[in-house]
């Protein structure tokens, strides 16, 4: 047969494969059966190869999934594709590296109606599922009529023939007590929920356990059916609910505890995304655990016999002061202020409850302002539903002063649970402020919501610079940084992604007054329709100069100015929202220029590019000047 491969002859260029318009109502799996061979064993830029979805209407093509591992056979990747109204196209990307001696190669790419894990073991690709191998007892295919076949069956259950085939495990190779065979099935790329279905068949002269598990990317087990006592030996159909809000392995796993064991058959696995139970639940909706306090506390709440330990608080622009998270001048929470500073006070803010057996991922920024000793200030309980049963999950260790640092803590608890912040000040003299905002909880773990696939118009350039680079290097240029800027009374203290990550700033004490720096996207799809451009910018200094944002069109010579701002801004990162069009591909720069004194550090971090209206509006687009400068917390 015939496979296509990457061209190495040329150097440092990508190939790219695009395929035709294609449009989906219904739920899909992509299957891709490709190969990345080297005969070096280590290489600092390893190739890849990825696989990218083309929306219409979306200026940015977003990751499916990407592999750099070697391997000395083909291997298979299977991808969810959610069902949508629009067309899209898949483009694959092989990017070479800097190893001369690798091949990427594609066999086949093969989109079938329904869910990556259904199954009816009629392909020789059995449809990306996997035996783990074991010396004694393992997974085999059975059936399609092959003389010589170890087959234990007459017929399979797809076609109810000779012919068909399905997978069995046999005990005539049992050594040890209690081995088991695994047959695992693709992992999951999307959420799913609801039944799962399949047909096996059982025969045993001693028992045999046949186990289905649920494994998560942490390595996590979950039992989610097993089979009951003795069957008769006929195709029995199994049902079982089914919950795969994170990525999610199925796991067929039969363990004999004797040679004498006999079989045990397995065929046509399929999903619905109804449940099989009359269950009706909907399932858990992980947002509603979160706030970032602009209108109200969410579902947070506090106790009254507590007292008001949290409250609530606003601070306007100002450069002495810093103001929330979220947009640089909305709402936060502060905790110990001055009304409620007693020694040895405590402020509880308890979360909603949570459902049991769930692993979640929760994100949290907070401040701390005047505490001599930071350790414990600010900690996170688990308390489960009697409130009796507290756990401490997190608590602040040293943090640098008056920076929004996020932290992020996994944790899985068999009941349902209720997280709890706690601020606790010990003595008077050392009562500080603690400051809390932009709370939310993912399903899933943290760390696998790292190795998640960023959203694709997203920079905060923690990696690098994504799809931006400067028009010229030299004296006037946006240099990546984190921690604070060199110069004192000017630019950030911490980036605003994490606080501790990187941002992109201008270091005025290396260029002149009115000198210009540019960093320019590459060149982006144009749309029909609007797009959002949100990001965050600091200007904070007596010098500051000149930060524009302008668009691009390709053909045109001219710059669109979209959103400028002049002079000293805030302390503070404030939020920048733009709403542009523009049918034809373009470009997007933003443009610095340094100010009268060394006092003009300024940042941007954070950009995030979506497709549609922006679904709040800026102020002021073009401002200039420096507002109210007044500095009061408003209560």
């Amino acid at each position: 047969g015939h496979y296509i491969s990457v061209d190495t002859s040329y150097e440092g260029e990508k190939a790219v494969l695009s395929s035709p318009d294609l449009y989906s109502e219904e739920w899909s799996c992509v299957r891709l059966i490709y190969q990345i061979a080297t005969t070096s064993d280590t290489s600092a830029d390893p190739a890849r190869l990825n696989l990218y979805l083309r929306q219409e209407g979306e200026s940015f093509d977003r990751l499916l999934w990407s592999a750099k591992e070697p391997s000395d056979s083909w291997l298979i990747a299977s991808l969810d594709l959610m069902n949508s109204t629009k067309k899209y196209k898949l483009v694959l990307e092989g990017e070479m590296g800097q190893d001369k001696s690798t091949s990427i190669a594609v066999f086949e790419i093969k989109i079938t109606s329904g869910y990556c894990i259904e199954c009816d073991f009629e392909e020789n690709h059995l449809c990306g599922y996997v035996n783990r191998w074991n010396p004694n007892v393992n997974w085999f295919v059975g059936g399609g009529n092959i003389r010589n076949s170890q087959s234990v069956l007459p017929k399979d259950h797809t076609l109810n023939s000779a012919l068909g085939h399905y997978m069995y495990v046999d005990s005539v190779y049992v050594k040890h007590f209690q081995e088991v065979a695994q047959l695992i099935s693709p992992r999951t790329t999307a959420p799913i929920s609801g039944c799962l279905s399949f047909y096996y068949q059982l025969k045993q002269e001693s028992s045999i356990v046949f186990i289905v598990y649920l494994r998560d990317m942490s390595g996590f087990y979950e039992e989610i059916w097993k089979t009951d006592s003795a069957l008769n030996a006929d195709w029995a159909l199994a049902e079982v609910d089914f919950n795969a809000p994170y990525p999610m392995e199925v796991i067929f796993e039969v363990a004999f505890n004797s040679a004498k064991g006999g079989y045990v058959a397995l065929d046509d696995i399929s999903f619905s995304p109804v449940y099989c139970s009359n269950q009706t639940g909907a399932p858990f909706n992980p947002a509603s655990a979160g706030c970032n306090f602009e209108e109200d506390l969410c579902n947070f709440y506090q106790d009254e016999k507590d007292g008001p330990g949290w409250s609530r608080v606003k601070v306007k622009r100002n450069v002495y002061r810093a103001g929330d998270h979220t947009t640089g001048f909305g709402y936060y929470l502060l905790a110990n202020t001055k009304f409620t500073s007693q020694p040895g006070y405590i402020g509880r803010l308890y979360g909603p409850t949570l459902p049991g057996n769930l692993q979640f991922c929760l994100r949290f920024y907070y401040a701390l302002y005047g505490f001599f000793k930071m350790s414990g200030t600010l900690a996170v309980y688990l308390f489960e539903e009697n409130h009796v049963v507290q756990e401490k999950i997190w608590s602040v260790l040293e943090s640098p002063k008056g920076v929004w640092t996020q932290a992020e803590i996994s944790f899985k608890k068999p009941m349902p649970c209720k997280v709890v912040f706690v601020s606790w000040c010990k003595s008077f003299w050392d009562c500080g402020l603690v400051a809390l905002d932009d709370v939310s909880l993912s399903l899933g773990s943290c760390q696998a919501a790292d190795l998640l696939l960023p959203s694709p118009g997203e920079c905060t350039f923690e990696k690098d610079e994504c799809v931006f680079t400067q028009k010229k290097r030299g004296r006037g240029s946006w240099h990546r940084k984190r921690g604070p800027t060199p110069t004192s009374y000017t630019g950030p203290k911490g980036d605003h992604t994490t606080g501790v990550g990187y941002y992109m700033y201008i270091e005025a004490s290396n260029m002149v007054y009115g000198q210009r720096a540019y960093l320019v996207s590459r060149s982006l799809r144009g749309t029909s329709g609007k797009q959002c451009l949100t990001f965050f910018y600091h200007m904070y200094g007596a010098g500051t100069g000149l930060l524009s944002v302008y668009l691009k069109k390709e053909g045109d010579d001219e710059e669109i100015p979209l959103w400028r701002r002049t002079g000293e801004q805030s302390i503070s990162w404030l939020r920048g929202l733009i709403e542009y069009e523009s049918d034809t591909n373009y470009q997007i720069i933003f443009e610095a220029i340094r100010g009268v004194s060394i006092r003009s550090d300024t940042a941007i971090d954070d950009i995030l590019f979506q497709a549609g209206p922006c679904l709040e509006v800026e102020e002021i687009q073009f401002s200039s000047g420096y507002p109210d400068s007044l500095n009061e917390i408003e209560y």
